[in-house]
């Protein structure tokens, strides 16, 4: 390069000066190609674009046989500019042809030329092409040369993100790589099937302004905002409302290390001197580093990608004056959001009226932001990984929550068989609500009731919408989830009346809030790191402990349930001694009140939840201390199999409908009706039919659910002969040689007598 100051710099204004003329796209490469040729004094410039097959042509050049333009070809990984495109790292060689991965192309007339210098072209961390310069002799580029090229390529990687060149490739049918359909198999975290678009929970920020006018000016601003940003982070981390140790500082202090990295802080700089705005230089940088890490194998160093990311899109939002409040501002009506993860709150920010699924990167079935998705009846898919990155806003992209799959730009056959599925569904649903209000009856003229599960406000309309029985457990945490502070008392009093008010008369059991653990409140002072935080210091324990907290709550309930019948459950009982003590708390709330006039409930039963094993040893002295018992079947069956619900390795491992856990389950019913002693199931394993089935075999009858599944249920026991089932049950439950899976059994039963599962 003549000028190693202003050479970057001369080639960024000849480009601004070129995208800005009324060129065609092939014309405006050719004058790319041949201009960075020149500046860089190089024999060849040559731009590869990656199409959606996989494979890179030829788009451009300057010293190579110019017939080979949309001839020339590599699959991904295949050749230098392959392996540039496969890693994203860029190759600097005096002597190509030494290069193990050198191939040989005939019709481009390279093999005269020696050094060879190649960047991938990046946006937002995906490879769309390769950009090459080449000479005769045999030299290095230097790291001017590199950063400039580096540069340019960010430039035409806009022009292919515009769509730009999508129409120039000689091979009908292709498409470039940024519009390729792509597919995710991951894990169903809600049944149900979305059709829509994209919507990026932390969307990219998109720099439209590439090119600077005075690299002073701009070095300020990158002074300027990285000094708000590192101020930010400080003020963020001294707040007593962050713990002194826990993931979210651990996080934060992550971000305070980028943000004062030496390293990160030059690059940002040597792109502005090369003529790069203060935004589109971190851009460029955020992208070569995101491509980088992609690469990595190392767990710790990709869980810090995000870390970065993060970084780098709150730096661009300060150099842009942008508020990180705008997240769904302008939704599309069929938005379906995309991010790697969310709380719950962050969640009830959209417009529910325009949500039709989500899709994370993260999370499990039983995290919380999948717990409200439920309750708002959308699909969701977990466990995408990349499904970010490689998404844009405004993609058209289907979520199969059935499956646990997700198509990104679908094929117009995909999107008519999944549009096929959607009214089928919606033809069901039909069905479903025509049972609404018929009795939930097996077809030998047995009652079931189907409860539902609730949390949220949100949830109230559906419980007559569901035909629902009454609320079988309501999560009384999520409201404190979704809340930035402790909700206040008269909040919660708030709520709990509007829940009664909303059932109606319909029997409502409040479980007492089940903090701890994985259910981690931001501003809740004193909870400490855990090894096991499901076995830890979790709800009735916690509770227990901070008796304030729950007197508080209890106080709530006794005052919204005034003239009304009040049940209360306590999570994650371990020993009888638990219940006392919570009784004991209860009959003060109720004796203060008293003393004040207040109007009390009609009539309080207290509860108790069956999750911890140590209970199966102590059932008939639970019944006798308890008016009702509740079994939290995703715990449970978490403890007694020892497997961790939210570990995607263990998830499709263990089945609730195997033999050692449904007689588990058996013994509890049977202790329930041995001591008149109500019992409820709640839990993932009541909303599915074949499930259901089963629980109703072995005694249960009456078991809560999410309000989308009662509908499929009622469905399944209007058909179900429960005497033929539990005779079924009882046969295979005490056999000890069981040649097939207990699954497999059940739904060979239901088979036979045509029960719709």
């Amino acid at each position: 390069m003549r000028d190693t100051a202003g050479g970057p710099r001369v080639l960024l204004k000849r480009l601004r000066e070129l995208m800005a003329e009324a060129l065609e796209p092939q014309d405006r490469l050719d004058r790319i190609v041949r201009d960075i040729a020149s500046n860089m004094v190089a024999e060849v410039c040559s731009l590869y674009v990656l199409r959606a097959d996989s494979v890179l042509e030829l788009y451009a050049t300057e010293g190579l046989n110019p017939n080979a333009v949309h001839l020339a070809q590599l699959r991904l990984g295949q050749g230098l500019v392959g392996t540039i495109a496969a890693s994203a790292r860029a190759l600097n060689l005096p002597n190509a042809q030494e290069h193990p991965a050198f191939a040989y192309l005939p019709e481009t007339g390279e093999e005269i030329y020696n050094s060879f210098l190649g960047v991938p072209v990046l946006r937002a961390g995906r490879t769309l092409g390769v950009l090459v310069v080449q000479n005769r002799t045999k030299r290095h580029y230097r790291e001017d040369e590199v950063e400039a090229l580096e540069t340019t390529a960010m430039v035409i990687a806009e022009m292919i993100a515009a769509g730009d060149l999508s129409r120039l490739t000689r091979h009908d049918g292709l498409e470039l790589d940024l519009r390729r359909p792509v597919s995710f198999k991951g894990l169903s975290f809600n049944e149900g099937i979305g059709l829509g678009h994209v919507v990026l929970h932390e969307p990219r920020i998109v720099v439209t302004n590439l090119f600077n006018e005075d690299s002073d000016q701009e070095m300020r601003r990158l002074e300027a905002s990285l000094g708000s940003l590192r101020l930010s982070i400080d003020d963020m981390l001294s707040r007593r409302d962050v713990a002194f140790e826990g993931e979210h500082r651990e996080v934060l202090e992550a971000y305070r290390m980028f943000a004062n990295d030496r390293g990160w802080v030059r690059r940002l700089g040597e792109a502005i001197r090369n003529g790069l705005t203060a935004e589109a230089a971190v851009e460029k940088v955020q992208s070569d580093m995101r491509a980088r890490m992609l690469h990595m194998t190392d767990p710790y160093l990709r869980e810090r990608m995000s870390d970065f990311d993060d970084l780098a899109n709150r730096l661009l939002r300060q150099l842009m004056g942008r508020s990180p409040d705008d997240v769904a501002a302008s939704l599309p009506k069929d938005a379906i959001v995309v991010a790697r993860s969310m709380g719950a709150a962050e969640l009830l920010d959209y417009p529910r009226e325009k949500l039709r699924g989500l899709v994370l990167e993260d999370g499990a079935a039983t995290s919380h932001v999948v717990i409200v998705a439920r309750a708002v009846g959308i699909p969701v898919a977990g466990q995408m990984k990349g499904a970010v990155s490689m998404s844009e806003n405004g993609d058209a992209i289907i979520v199969d929550g059935d499956e646990g799959m997700i198509h990104l730009r679908p094929q117009s056959d995909i999107e008519a068989a999944y549009a096929e599925k959607v009214r089928f569904r919606a033809r069901r649903q039909e069905l479903y609500r025509e049972l609404r209000k018929k009795p939930s009856k097996t077809k030998d003229g047995v009652h079931v009731d189907l409860l539902m599960n609730a949390g949220l406000a949100v949830d109230l309309p559906q419980l007559a919408e569901a035909g629902a029985a009454g609320i079988g457990l309501f999560r009384t945490e999520l409201q404190f989830m979704v809340a930035s502070t402790f909700p206040r008392a008269e909040a919660q009093e708030r709520l709990y009346r509007d829940v009664l008010d909303a059932a109606e008369g319909k029997p409502v059991t409040f479980r007492t809030i089940d903090i701890g653990g994985d259910k981690v409140l931001p501003y809740f002072k004193g909870s400490l790191h855990e090894e096991n935080p499901a076995l830890g210091w979790r709800a009735i324990r916690l509770t227990l402990d901070r008796p304030g907290l729950l007197r508080s709550q209890i106080r709530a309930l006794l005052k919204a349930a005034g003239g009304r019948e009040l049940k209360v459950m306590l999570p994650m009982v371990t020993e009888l001694g638990e219940i006392a003590r919570a009784r004991e708390i209860m009959d003060r709330e109720v004796r203060h009140l008293s003393r004040f006039a207040h109007h009390l409930p009609t009539s309080l039963k207290l509860g108790a939840m069956i999750e911890v094993p140590s209970l199966l040893w102590q059932v008939d002295e639970l019944m006798q201390a308890v008016d009702f018992v509740s079994v939290g079947s995703n715990d449970l069956f978490q403890f007694v199999m020892a497997t961790d619900r939210g570990n995607t390795q263990l998830s499709d491992r263990f089945d609730p409908l195997s033999v050692p856990f449904l007689r588990v389950l058996k013994h509890i019913a049977d202790a329930g009706k041995r001591n008149h002693t109500p019992v409820t199931l709640c839990g993932e394993m009541a909303g599915r039919p074949i499930s259901a089935m089963a629980l109703t075999g072995i005694g249960y009858r009456s078991i809560s659910m999410s309000p989308a599944s009662i509908g499929p249920v009622k469905a399944m026991l209007a058909e179900l002969p429960v005497g033929e089932l539990k005779a079924f049950m009882d046969d295979n439950l005490s056999s000890h040689a069981v040649d097939l899976p207990m699954r497999a059994l059940l739904q060979a039963f239901a088979d036979d007598r045509s029960i719709p599962l």
